[in-house]
């Protein structure tokens, strides 16, 4: 997406992740720092703005439309530097993008966003991705840091492209400054601070029919994306895990399947499209994460949206 406006970096007070991300960010570039913002710090470097909230982001909802509110600046995407919790305990390095698409419109989401809905993928993602790949290889960060893609989850709700940018999975490494390095300078270089054009900006025009994943099925560190989006030219939407895709019972001949998992894909669809114009969405699934009647009832509602369903090889095709 061309940038319209400021890109924000919207960083968690209270996160020691976020905030030695955020550190090495400011300390790699001129920032200037600006009136506070609903009395809290903010920052500018160019058309890049940060913005330190009190405490966790989750649940700071429309933090785009209460930036223009206060200082007149229309945010066009926001990227959060956050800590990732797994129970695995293990080091690691993710990105993912937001949403919580699969729970019901009338429920209040354990962990922020607006329930069967989800924000726009930033277009970086998957060029971010690749760089992350890259840097951690060449990396020297004195233990083993895994790296992997998230699939979609959690809040905050806003309705401009953002992803999460983390380090993993518990106090044992969220304060480690060697992956606040690697990752602040990825956010600099990735967000052009340094002079360059940046990584992974779409063009509506320049970027008009190629290929825009989202991928159904799987676990949470998200296989297919990973393999799939570690190719050159393969932009990246939505990834919805197999708990995003809740069916209910095997329906009776000439019934429709019932669930949440229709809304969950029409919602990663929608947001998608409105953060890749322009692009040629196409999904490819998991087989083996479904049943072979949910299977067919995933690919009858991608055949009513008119979006490709594609193997991973066909994806790839795509870029040839």
């Amino acid at each position: 997406m061309e940038a319209l406006g400021v890109v924000l970096i919207a960083v968690s007070g209270g996160d020691i992740a976020s905030t030695n991300q955020a550190d090495v960010v400011r300390n790699l570039g001129t920032w200037t720092q600006r009136s506070d913002v609903e009395g809290q710090p903010s920052y500018e470097c160019g058309n890049i703005r940060m913005w330190v909230f009190p405490n966790g982001v989750l649940r700071e909802d429309n933090i785009n439309h209460r930036w223009e509110s206060v200082t007149g600046e229309v945010v066009s995407e926001v990227i959060f530097p956050s800590r990732h919790v797994a129970e695995s305990g293990r080091a690691c390095l993710t990105l993912h993008p937001i949403g919580v698409m699969q729970l019901d419109p009338q429920s209040v989401p354990p962990y922020g966003g607006k329930a069967g809905d989800a924000p726009p993928p930033s277009p970086r993602l998957a060029a971010w991705w690749r760089s992350l790949l890259e840097r951690a290889e060449e990396a020297d960060l004195g233990e083993h840091f895994d790296v992997s893609l998230e699939v979609t989850h959690h809040g905050p709700w806003l309705d401009v492209p953002c992803l999460f940018i983390e380090v993993g999975s518990t106090s044992d490494t969220w304060g480690h400054q060697g992956a606040a390095k690697l990752l602040g300078t990825l956010i600099h270089q990735g967000l052009g601070l340094d002079g360059s054009t940046g990584i992974g900006s779409w063009n509506e025009s320049k970027n008009r029919g190629e290929p825009v994943l989202i991928t159904l099925g799987g676990g949470h560190y998200a296989p297919r994306g990973n393999m799939t989006a570690s190719t050159e030219g393969i932009w990246l939407g939505h990834m919805l895990a197999t708990y995003a895709l809740p069916f209910g019972e095997p329906p009776q001949m000439g019934e429709v399947a019932e669930g949440l998992w229709r809304q969950s894909i029409d919602a990663a669809f929608a947001s998608t499209q409105k953060a890749f114009p322009g692009g040629n969405i196409v999904f490819s699934m998991d087989k083996k994460a479904f049943k072979g009647w949910q299977r067919q009832a995933i690919r009858d509602h991608l055949e009513a949206l008119g979006a490709p369903l594609l193997k991973r090889q066909g994806v790839l095709d795509l870029i040839q």
